[in-house]
This record gives structure tokens, sequence and C-alpha cells, in this order.
């Protein structure tokens, strides 16, 4: 029992490194497989790794043409202030007003708590928050 969690381990680490090697951080499906492995032994790295796929591919991040659009764009004069806090990965009420980026239409953006957002539309879910 304990070589399987060890090689189960093993192999999770090693796709990790790969992943790291690209991304920088382990995101993912090697992240969740190496974050299920901690908890859950080899079980825990097959549902990790598919609960990591899922969230990993779920957000890209907005091309650097996409960013600097929106950092070049004027503030609007009516301030949007929404009560919870903005987080990447969580959706902003539909009540925001989006405004589409003319090019790419994958995504959109909003000034909401005097914070840049970059939004994917079809969700209302923050991709990146504009520093």
């Amino acid at each position: 029992m304990n070589k399987i969690i060890l090689a189960s381990a093993l192999l999770a680490v090693s796709l990790a490194t790969g992943a790291s090697a690209q991304e920088g951080t382990v995101t993912g499906a090697a992240g969740g497989a190496v974050t299920g492995a901690i908890v859950g032994g080899p079980v825990g790295a097959a549902v990790g790794g598919v609960v990591g796929a899922v969230a990993g591919t779920a957000i890209d991040p907005p091309p650097h043409e996409v960013v600097t659009y929106v950092q070049e764009q004027p503030a609007p004069t009516a301030a949007i202030t929404i009560e919870q806090p903005i987080v990447v990965g969580k959706s902003i009420p539909e009540t925001v007003v989006l405004t589409p980026v003319p090019t790419n239409t994958r995504y959109s953006y909003a000034v909401v708590n005097e914070q840049r957002v970059i939004v994917d539309p079809k969700t209302n879910t923050v991709v990146q928050i504009v520093e």
C-alpha cells in the first residue's frame, strides 16, 4: 500500500514539475493531483487531478493586448461599488455593466470597487484584476 502511495505521489510530482516549468506555479491537473495525493493518497490524487484540470482550464489569463487595452481606457464617470470582494475565479453580479473588448470578444471589462477587472462575459467570472 505504501508503495502505491509513494508511486502515485512521485508520478504527480513529476507531472507537476513539467507544468511548473511552463507556468511558474503548479496548477491544473498536476496541482490538483499533488494536493489530492497529499490529502487522500492515490484516490485523492485521481480526484484532485480531475478537479484541478477543470479549475485550471476554466480561467485562461487574457492576452497581453487585452490587458493593455483595458489599462488604456478612460475611467467611467459613474463609480460601481459592490459589497462582495473582487476575486479572480469568482463571478461579479449580473447587474454590473460590462464593456466588451472590441479586439477580443472572449473578454469584457468593468471598473468595480475602483479596480479594473477583466471578465468572461458568458459567465461574469473575473479573469484578471488589472493593477
